[in-house]
């Protein structure tokens, strides 16, 4: 007969093992926080800094609305009021709403998936620092009076040389791609960590709901920027060196720029509303004492968004000339969108209905957005259908809808989530005293200052003006408008005062005070660096036990990886779709290196803004080779097997996997990119159809010989990179065929180069040679980007980080110079079919 078990050794070994953790994963103090690249503390920077940003883009939002408060208003004169309403709309959009539910992802995803951390730690924090920089080169824009002036869409010609002939346009162009940088790279993180990094026995029809809307908007991140940064490129080109792809006097058409911008635009409203309607998905049940009604139903309808969102971007575009049998397309498409939203709503309602609810702040904010959240759905209806669309367009009635949608769908599930997860960030609940007075301010104010800009949309007020005679009948509802935003700064005054006081004075909790059912309720609060001692079994034990008893289980280290070794920073990746254990990953340790990347793209940009290309173009060299600097240690130095990560399961380290982070991450990356070439593609036949005077010049005819010689070369680089990994998984030394590789991309890149210098007519003279400069630009230049893979290649193999079981390096070469290839041959072969296009046209009617 065995006695109890004495808690006294397993409480001291859990102690230990925290101790250990602890001392692996910390950042360190000071300067050392710098460095951080955990997804902890990168998720709570982009938190605060988005939110400063919010507060920045209100303050400007208020003086908007003092001008607009009476008529003949001298408050502001036109030119500060276009700077401050175009940086008041860029800020909320791209440096408030995309990153801050990019900073809930960040903060929330590993932690829900029971996991340690992201697969690319030094990415994400790369991401952040250029977030920040990019968005302080815009809003130290508008201090030093050189704010961006066009509006926040930036359309052409008002943003191009002939009317905004200064630097405040270029400093959108090249500010906001630098922050889209910081989106593509964290979407490519989320993705992979969502799919690779979950809890085990966690498959993906087990996955907690919020962790589908993350992947799906992540997913959506990836195919909806590239065309606003391939358009923000090819402006740029028009700015800075004459190329004109937007100017009609020369081939282009400035409603290339509006397909570009909506082609992310309108997938961006989706990319905003879903993760926090993931919020609302996950606070519901808990509120409502019962499961989510229709969890499958809802992914259908989260997927079928996604694709939906991007068929209908014309939808912004009804009054420019669109062909009628296109705009009833469009027009259908649109009000189709409604029906997957409506899914999600229903399922939202039948929860609450078939449950228990219970009130707390959180819930609040959730009534809150299903108001706010109706109104702006049926606006959208109403601007769905084309004749009301004509009517209303570019009148404060879409201002009205866009705020209601978009503002209302992010800022009430925000609040919500904020007050939901504070306990888990600071140990702390709410003191409810302020929090109440502060909703019911904040909803008032919100409603009051944009439902009365419905009125004004409908009596004809029209977008953009920074002043009127007052003759119109506006005044009054003008008046109400800019009365409700004080209203609601006032309440977002005192949101701020209540979560200080929260932080001094609410009541302390140990764990899952609201009775959650996933795993960030799971671990200790406020979270550690590691955040679990050890990682969770999905399973029958983990769905039917209280979050309180998991949490002790893993801190006992009774789960996976309950002990340390090597001081190594280990988490588990899973199989895609069983969640199976399939590799043990150890991620880096804390670096400067992402701080310093980002400072040197950050002189990138500074650099095209003070016209100093060169200085550019070697700093640009240099974010590239700080990149190939970075991976020359990154992994393992050497085979080590199979090796247990508890449970009884061993697992390969991911430098040995068949299916590593780095794999799944290119072919994101790769997504990223050809949704661009593709738009370049798109551009190039758009222009083609509705350029001016393409069949009047002369067509690009570079040489065949040149162009076949291109090809040839890119396809034995691609050759060569296989024959570079058969020969390091046979044993032998791969040193000859990266060699060889190297020198047919450099062949490569120098014939494309040659192919633009012969471009006929000359790229500056007409689009249509400028469309070619540009497809040819992008094959050397991924030649380019192939050297650099070759350069890690070369310098791995000698460092020791390549062998017969870790290979993956030169799989991720031989995937980009296949991918380089192909988009290569689709390029060129465009470029020489130009001349039987430009025919074509020159016969049309």
């Amino acid at each position: 007969m065995t006695g109890p078990v004495d808690p006294k050794p397993q409480r001291g070994r859990a102690l230990r093992l925290h101790r250990q953790l602890d001392r692996i994963w910390a950042t360190g103090p000071g300067w050392q926080r710098l460095a951080a690249v955990n997804h902890s503390v990168i998720g709570m920077r982009m938190f605060i800094t988005s939110f400063v940003f919010f507060l920045i883009a209100g303050v400007l939002g208020m003086l908007t609305r003092v001008q607009l408060a009476s008529p003949r208003s001298a408050f502001l004169d036109a030119e500060t009021y276009n700077q401050v309403f175009t940086v008041h709309g860029s800020m909320m959009l791209f440096l408030f709403a995309i990153p801050m539910v990019e900073s809930f992802a960040v903060y929330l995803t590993p932690k829900i998936l029971g996991t340690r951390d992201f697969a690319f730690p030094r990415l994400t924090a790369y991401g952040y620092w250029c977030y920040l920089f990019g968005a302080t080169i815009v809003t130290v824009s508008l201090i030093l009076g050189v704010a961006p002036n066009s509006g926040w869409f930036m359309y052409t010609p008002l943003s191009s040389n002939v009317y905004t002939p200064g630097v405040n346009a270029d400093i959108w162009l090249l500010g906001i791609t630098f922050v889209e940088i910081s989106a593509l790279s964290l979407a490519v993180e989320i993705t992979v960590s969502v799919l690779k990094m979950r809890a085990p026995g966690m498959s993906l029809d087990r996955m907690p709901i919020f962790g589908w809307y993350i992947l799906v908007t992540a997913l959506m991140m990836l195919v909806a920027f590239p065309p606003l940064i391939l358009g923000s490129i090819l402006l740029e080109l028009e700015r800075a060196f004459g190329l004109p792809f937007f100017d009609p006097t020369r081939g282009g058409d400035s409603l290339l720029w509006q397909h570009l911008f909506w082609l992310f635009g309108h997938p961006d409203v989706y990319i905003i509303f879903l993760p926090m309607a993931g919020v609302l998905s996950t606070l519901i049940p808990v509120f409502a004492n019962r499961r989510l009604v229709g969890y499958r139903a809802i992914v259908v309808a989260i997927i079928a968004l996604a694709f939906l969102s991007f068929g209908i971007w014309v939808h912004h575009m009804f009054t420019v000339g669109i062909p009628h049998l296109a705009l009833g397309f469009f027009s259908a498409g649109s009000a189709i969108v409604a029906v997957p939203t409506a899914v999600q709503i229903f399922a939202w309602l039948a929860t609450l209905s078939h449950g228990r609810p219970r009130w707390g702040m959180p819930m609040l904010y959730i009534f809150g957005f299903f108001f706010v959240f109706a109104m702006g759905g049926l606006t959208g209806v109403m601007l769905a259908m084309v004749p009301f669309d004509w009517q209303a367009h570019d009148t404060y009635f879409v201002v009205a809808h866009m705020h209601y949608v978009v503002a209302g769908a992010l800022a009430f599930p925000m609040l919500a989530a904020l007050y939901y997860w504070l306990p888990l960030l600071t140990g702390r609940t709410a003191v409810e005293r302020l929090s109440v007075l502060a909703f019911w301010l904040i909803f008032m104010g919100f409603n009051l200052t944009f439902f009365m800009m419905h009125l004004t949309g409908l009596m004809g007020m029209p977008r953009r003006v920074f002043s009127y005679r007052g003759d119109e009948g506006w005044n009054w509802l003008n008046l109400l408008s800019s009365v409700g935003s004080f209203v609601m700064t006032i309440g977002f005054g005192l949101l701020i005062i209540d979560l200080v006081v929260q932080l001094r004075h609410g009541r302390r909790v140990r764990r899952d005070p609201w009775g959650g059912t996933t795993f960030e309720w799971a671990m200790k609060m406020p979270p550690a660096s590691y955040a679990f001692a050890s990682i969770p079994h999905v399973g029958p034990q983990t769905d039917a036990a209280p979050m309180g008893e998991v949490a002790l289980s893993l801190a006992r280290g009774e789960g996976y990886l309950g002990s340390t070794r090597h001081g190594w920073q280990e988490t588990l990746g899973v199989h895609v779709t069983s969640g199976k254990p399939e590799q043990l990953i150890v991620l880096p340790n804390p670096t400067y290196l992402p701080l310093v990347t980002a400072l040197v793209t950050c002189g990138v940009v500074l650099g095209f803004l003070i016209k100093a290309y060169w200085v550019s173009l070697g700093l640009a060299l240099l974010t590239f080779g700080l990149f190939v600097f970075a991976g020359r240690h990154a992994g393992l130095p050497r085979d080590h097997g199979p090796l247990p990560v508890g449970l009884g399961v061993s697992v390969p380290p991911h430098t040995e996997a068949a299916s590593p982070p780095a794999w799944l991450a290119l072919i994101c990356a790769l997504m990223a990119n050809g949704t661009l070439f593709s738009s370049l593609v798109f551009g190039t036949f758009y222009l083609w159809l509705a350029g001016a005077d393409w069949q009047k010049m002369q067509a690009p005819s570079p040489s065949l010989l040149a162009a076949l010689g291109t090809l040839a070369c890119l396809l034995v680089a691609a050759a060569a990179s296989r024959g570079s990994l058969k020969a390091v998984t046979g044993g032998g030394k791969a040193s000859g065929w990266m060699a060889l590789g190297a020198l047919a991309l450099v062949a490569a890149a120098t014939g494309a180069i040659q192919m633009i210098l012969g471009v006929t007519p000359h790229p500056r003279t007409h689009a249509l040679g400028a469309t070619a400069s540009v497809l040819l630009g992008y094959v050397a230049l991924h030649a380019g980007a192939g050297l650099l893979f070759l350069a890690s290649n070369f310098q791995r193999v000698r460092n020791g980080y390549i062998s017969r079981r870790r290979f993956t390096d030169l799989r991720l070469t031989r995937l980009w110079l296949d991918y380089t290839l192909v988009t290569a041959v689709i390029a060129v072969g465009l470029v020489l079919s130009l001349p039987a296009l430009v025919g074509v046209l020159g016969v049309r009617p």
